[in-house]
């Protein structure tokens, strides 16, 4: 009797409350009409290896078509709504993933996953390399009257860029953004980006250069 009294009637009031107010809401959840949405959200990739850099220019994205209780469904972001990909293992070639919507999408509860658009996607892959390549100067601008440019020095003259293999080894050299050397008199030093133009590329140091033109008087 003690064990039932301690344990049940123990606070019964406040028990029976807490029981009548989960059963209100059950019962309003389960009156509450179904929805449907579909969300387009980007792939997630879980697990890259380290020597390993995607060879596709588009990173792919899927529509998710998600059931619910309406309230849930309406209040639905992308945020919540994760498409996964494991690339554990993966080697550098082209490989079809399948999207299954219990394994590899994640919603809240109460939530179902109807279908995945598409329900599979092929994606490239290649080693990650990286190469010393040249600095270009890119100048703009006319000398000041009276000047000419003599010279344009670029520090350093080299940077590394880094990426998938093939697409870093077909790459020569590097541009810098424009530098306008209008109404520069004797030596002007400039700090400015370097770009290289294929998207899977990137610089990886250092991103700023310095450009130092020089000019000098035209003898008359």
């Amino acid at each position: 009797m003690d064990f039932i009294r301690r344990r049940v009637i123990n606070n019964l009031g406040l028990k029976l409350l807490s029981l009548a107010i989960a059963v209100l809401l059950w019962m309003a959840i389960a009156r509450e009409p179904m929805a449907e949405v579909a969300i387009t959200v980007p792939i997630e990739f879980h697990n890259v290896p380290d020597n390993l850099e995607l060879s596709s220019e588009t990173i792919p994205q899927v529509q998710v078509r998600a059931r619910g209780p309406a309230g849930a469904i309406h209040s639905l972001g992308t945020s919540e709504v994760h498409a996964m990909i494991d690339l554990n293992g993966a080697n550098p070639e082209e490989k079809t993933f399948d999207l299954d919507p219990r394994r590899n999408v994640r919603v809240p509860r109460d939530i179902e996953i109807v279908q995945v658009i598409p329900s599979q996607v092929r994606i490239g892959f290649d080693k990650r390399a990286t190469k010393k390549v040249d600095v270009r100067p890119r100048v703009v601008g006319a000398s000041a009257p009276g000047f000419r440019m003599q010279d344009v020095k670029v520090d350093p003259s080299t940077v590394t860029i880094a990426g998938p293999q093939k697409r870093v080894d077909s790459i020569e050299s590097v541009v810098t953004d424009p530098v306008d050397a209008s109404g520069v008199m004797g030596s002007a030093t400039f700090n400015t980006h370097v770009y290289v133009s294929d998207p899977l590329v990137r610089v990886a140091s250092p991103t700023v250069v310095h450009v130092t033109v020089v000019t000098n008087s035209n003898p008359r």
